[in-house]
């Protein structure tokens, strides 16, 4: 796992799923952040899997994972593919590394920061039962932690007996101490020192993902790396572990939540609740890739409408992104806003792209629908066209769903259409061309 040969200052960053099987539009949030981090220095961008909790991986949930990023325009330049994978830093799945972590997990016990803990759920649940009663913090620590001082022999005798057991690290954190940390979006924080012994690896000798990621940011030269603001409170932890592995320990980017409106109140998006949390909700409506990318970074970095407003047709790899810009609160989804922007991108469009689009979406998600278009493709961009180009271009058209069905009042500038072959259509007989 040799230095990377990047250029100074590059950020060579990752997204890094676990296969559950859902990709949520925060997945984009941060892939897109990577990706403008990545490419704007001259980095690097990789997809790692961490599919350490094999117990919420769903099958085929990594193809999946793969198809939907790409659709959406995250472009990695090494890492997990669907035929294996990409570049020399892998595996990039994380089981697949399992001897990588044991190296560093002897060298901790070695050193005397880590150590082999058999206890068992009941003992376990005793324990987190006697800390609800004496109404102090959860966790494995202190007078708690009852492996953490146990003699080697103790240790060879439960060996011995073939009983299971966990690695720990052997946290010398206190609650007391507190240091200064920066983030790049959050800013200045007060960070509390870890003090409980969280797990390093499982009793199949799996790593944890807070061991794996920390092995794994260092072999593969992870610069930067970019997460929900929900791991904030792992932090500690993290910072520890990098310190005790002697690893350089890279800057973070905590984004905040994707919020909506619900009511007179905020709140985040929920899965349960919000179908237009999933990205394939996007896909199945027909919202261009363009559209919704647009509008992510409007979300992202409040200069991005400023600048798109001065340069209306400028390539959006030229507008320099930044994470300083990100709102440590967290950004406010709104839906209207979306289909504003989509219905902009898609003016833009002429009509062979718009045709081409809609076919494709209608021959996943409307195979009736396209079946009709292929049938005669130049009557279908004849009535695409109306109305494009020009000062004032027709934005009737926010998602290719809409496409099936045109009422007259989008068509201003015409009456009529013709098609090599076909007589001149009067308006209402071309508008039925999509309710048929």
């Amino acid at each position: 796992f040799p230095l990377r040969n990047v250029p100074e200052g590059a950020v060579v960053t990752r997204m890094a799923p676990s296969p559950t099987g859902f990709v949520h539009l925060g997945n984009l949030v941060q892939g897109l952040t990577s990706e403008r981090m990545a490419h704007q220095s001259g980095g690097v961008l990789f997809l790692r899997v961490e599919d350490t909790d094999a117990k919420r991986e769903v099958p085929g949930a990594v193809e999946v994972l793969i198809d939907t990023l790409k659709h959406y325009g995250i472009a990695f330049d090494e890492g997990a593919t669907k035929d294996g994978d990409f570049g020399i830093y892998g595996p990039y799945r994380q089981r697949q590394r399992a001897a990588i972590y044991h190296v560093y997990a002897k060298k901790l016990v070695e050193e005397g920061m880590a150590y082999p803990c058999f206890c068992t759920e009941e003992e376990l649940s005793a324990m987190r039962e006697k800390q609800e009663a004496m109404k102090v913090n959860f966790g494995y620590y202190g007078e708690f932690a009852m492996w953490r001082d146990r003699s080697i022999e103790d240790i060879q005798a439960q060996l011995a007996a073939g009983n299971p057991w966990v690695l720990r690290f052997k946290s010398t954190g206190s609650i007391e101490n507190q240091f200064k940390f920066d983030d790049l979006v959050k800013g200045k924080l007060t960070i509390t020192e870890n003090d409980v012994d969280h797990v390093l690896l499982k009793s199949d000798g799996i790593p944890t993902y807070h061991f794996a990621h920390a092995v794994d940011d260092h072999l593969m030269r992870t610069t930067h790396v970019v997460r929900g603001d929900e791991w904030l409170p792992t932090l500690p932890f993290h910072i520890q572990l990098f310190k005790a592995l002697g690893f350089k320990l890279p800057k973070y980017v905590h984004i905040g939540p994707l919020m909506k409106m619900d009511g007179n109140s905020k709140r985040k998006l929920s899965k349960r609740k919000d179908p237009e949390l999933a990205l394939t909700y996007y896909k199945a409506e027909g919202f261009p890739v363009e559209a919704v990318y647009e509008y992510i970074l409007t979300i992202l970095n409040s200069n991005f409408e400023d600048w798109r407003r001065a340069n209306p047709d400028a390539d959006l790899d030229e507008f320099k992104f930044s994470p300083k810009k990100l709102n440590p609160a967290g950004s406010l989804f709104d839906y209207a806003k979306l289909t504003d922007v989509s219905k902009n991108e898609i003016a833009k469009m002429d009509a062979q792209k718009v045709y081409t689009l809609v076919t494709e979406w209608a021959t996943e998600f409307d195979p009736d629908f396209a079946q009709k278009l292929k049938a005669d493709p130049d009557f279908a961009k004849a009535i695409f066209a109306i109305g494009r180009g020009g000062k004032k271009p027709r934005k009737d058209l926010a998602i290719w769903k809409e496409a099936k069905v045109l009422k007259p009042s989008f068509v201003t500038n015409a009456s009529a259409v013709t098609s090599p072959g076909v007589t001149t259509l009067p308006l209402n007989c071309f508008i039925s061309f999509y309710l048929l």
